[in-house]
């Protein structure tokens, strides 16, 4: 090996970030969550991005098979996965040809070196081996890791094929990771005991790895990454997909309903429906449906029946559903459907991130069909959006979408688990009316919902279905009518926006700047506000949790803004709906590459539009 520094050399930091690549097969994502819940346990804030191609195996060791994982730790708070790595493993020189061009100036460069031959380097476009570049070891602190080699001689007397052996590769990699920052081996160690208890071959064969790995890794310079203080509470890592699940569960517990979700498998929202089909609650029951439109009208059906139906899907799907949303509005029966977004349209990337449905979750029915849309800011903000959909559904009979990504749906960060008390005190009055006590075709007079009646109550006998009724429940083609109950449906919604809480506001309130935001976009936003602000650069930041209805307050806040900001993963979709509800110019900061904002470009538009102001 040979690292830039001395052996023994120990870097002190407040936080660090780091990457790690390799090819589809090379266990990156593995890597990449053992040591981010080794971060986790030893006591760091963080947040994580996974980045993957869509290809289930893209040919080995070409540029679009890299997979890639990154994570920021440290201390105190962290709301990005980070920039720019400060540390860039890769595992062959494909990934090195991805991600050495995001490298920090100064950082380090960890490579195995084994997996430069002549074969690979072709594969990657290289003409020479880059890590005997003198001008790349100027640029970088460059670490020569034999970590194919190594791993075969740690396993030399394993019972395992040549090719497994191989495969234990990225564990003795993540043991020179674990060793350079000061972490412990035992809780990687005790995960595959775990995950290859019906395998000791290969559960001894990646320990011996890892160990062997962590010999190595005490060679090179180590850094002591800050740790956060304990605060009180239970916590854990979780990602998005696994909070919006544990959202439901808690739900059907807190407000008393059976959940059945109709669901049809999507990248990237697919996990939510494996991991509610596995939680073994017999108040959560799943159906795996053909497509999404009957997984739509299998949850519309609960609904029907007396429980909370629910689906989740992605861009495609909310397009087939659209027909059953519009059913839920006409009959007026909660449902929740959760939109883990991706980028479009058609297959578009399946595996990366965007924010382009919003502008079809807000309008993309036919009739004047409105309902309420929140959106996740963070991954462990997607449990607290699904609890407070279910309850909104539930209490006003309405389909409710909630907006996630891809990002959000992958990413992890630490999560403080709720009391069951602080749940119950969120419940309020839902649903409206006590079982037993059902009045259909009463409206509440202060929320407008229907008074909801399981078939199968006798004495509530009612029609349900697409077509126009008045107040009593009977059909009806009057205009009068139609036009009375379409704008009575409207008012149910919009009057949820009275009930929101103040809009909270973040950095200098007295800022001639505010960034107005929504939906994942929060974490590099708020980073961005934290930095500018520390700069001596006054700036503030409204992010939008309800976008439909839109907090009643918005519009006078914003008011006091001459320059209002909004960055999107699409072509400005919030910033035309702003425009047209707050009759002003906004500036949109558009970004559709699949991948989510990096503080940088945030800072530099901000600074952009600063130099304007002082120019005009």
């Amino acid at each position: 090996m040979n690292g830039n520094g001395a052996d023994g050399e120990v870097e002190p930091l407040r936080a660090l970030v780091v990457r790690l690549a390799g090819d589809s097969g090379d266990g990156m994502q593995m890597m990449g969550e053992l040591f981010s819940e080794s971060c986790a346990l030893a006591g760091h804030a963080l947040c994580t991005f996974v980045d993957f191609p869509a290809e289930i195996r893209a040919p080995q060791g070409t540029l679009p098979g890299v997979s890639a994982y990154q994570l920021q730790f440290g201390a105190g708070r962290t709301l990005t996965p980070g920039d720019r790595p400060d540390v860039l493993l890769v595992m062959n020189p494909a990934a090195l040809r991805v991600h050495l061009c995001e490298l920090a100036s100064g950082g380090t460069l960890m490579a195995d070196a084994d997996t430069f031959n002549e074969s690979s380097l072709r594969k990657a476009g290289y003409a020479q081996n880059p890590l005997v570049d003198p001008d790349l070891r100027l640029r970088f602190r460059v670490a020569d890791l034999q970590i194919t080699t190594g791993t075969l001689l740690a396993l030399a007397d394993s019972a395992l094929g040549a090719t497994e052996k191989k495969r234990c590769r990225n564990f003795y990699a993540l043991g020179v990771l674990l060793a350079t920052v000061d972490l412990p081996r035992e809780p990687v160690l005790r995960r595959i005991e775990a995950k290859w208890r019906n395998d000791e071959a290969v559960a001894l064969a990646n320990s011996t790895a890892l160990c062997a790995g962590g010999e190595a890794g005490v060679k090179l310079p180590r850094r002591n990454v800050a740790r956060s203080a304990p605060r009180p509470g239970h916590y854990r890592k979780i990602n998005g997909n696994e909070a919006a699940a544990l959202g439901f569960q808690a739900a059907a517990r807190i407000y008393g309903k059976s959940i059945v979700l109709g669901g049809y498998p999507i990248t990237p929202a697919s996990s939510i429906l494996e991991l509610l089909a596995r939680n073994g609650s017999p108040a959560v029951k799943t159906v795996q449906a053909e497509d999404e439109m009957a997984a739509a009208g299998i949850a519309l059906g609960a609904s029907w029946a007396g429980s909370l139906g629910i689906s989740v899907t992605s861009g495609p799907g909310l397009c087939l559903m659209a027909e059953f949303l519009g059913l839920a509005v006409m009959a007026e029966l909660p449902l929740v459907v959760v939109d883990v977004q991706r980028a479009g349209p058609s297959t578009g990337l399946p595996t990366k991130t965007e924010q382009s449905d919003l502008l079809m979750a807000l309008f993309g029915r036919h009739g004047e069909s409105p309902l309420p849309v929140l959106a996740a800011r963070s991954p462990a903000d997607c449990f607290a959006v699904v609890f407070e959909a279910c309850g909104l559904a539930l209490r006003l009979s309405t389909p409710v979408l909630v907006l996630s990504d891809g990002y959000l749906a992958s990413s992890s960060e630490i999560w403080r688990i709720p009391d069951p008390d602080e749940l119950l005190a969120q419940r309020g009055d839902a649903p409206v009316v006590p079982d037993g006590d059902y009045q259909p075709y009463r409206r509440d007079l202060q929320s407008l919902a229907r008074h909801l009646a399981p078939p199968g109550e006798p004495g509530h006998e009612h029609r349900i279905g697409g077509l126009e009724k008045n107040e009593q429940g009977w059909v009806s083609y009057d205009p009068g009518n139609h036009e009375l109950m379409v704008k009575l449906r409207a008012r149910k919604i919009r009057n949820i926006a009275q009930r929101l809480p103040p809009l909270a506001i973040e950095g200098d309130k007295e800022a001639d700047l505010i960034i107005v935001g929504w939906g994942s976009t929060y974490g590099a936003i708020a980073a961005a506000v934290e930095k500018l602000c520390a700069e001596g650069r006054p700036v503030a930041l409204a992010h939008l949790r309800q976008l439909a209805p839109l907090p009643a307050d918005l519009p006078a806040l914003l008011e006091r803004f001459p320059t209002v900001l909004v960055p999107e993963l699409n072509l400005g979709q919030l910033a035309l709906l702003l425009q047209d509800r707050l009759l002003r110019k906004v500036v949109p900061l558009s970004k559709v590459r699949g991948q989510p904002f990096t503080v940088v470009e945030i800072c530099e538009r901000v600074r952009e539009l600063s130099r304007g102001r002082r120019t005009a």
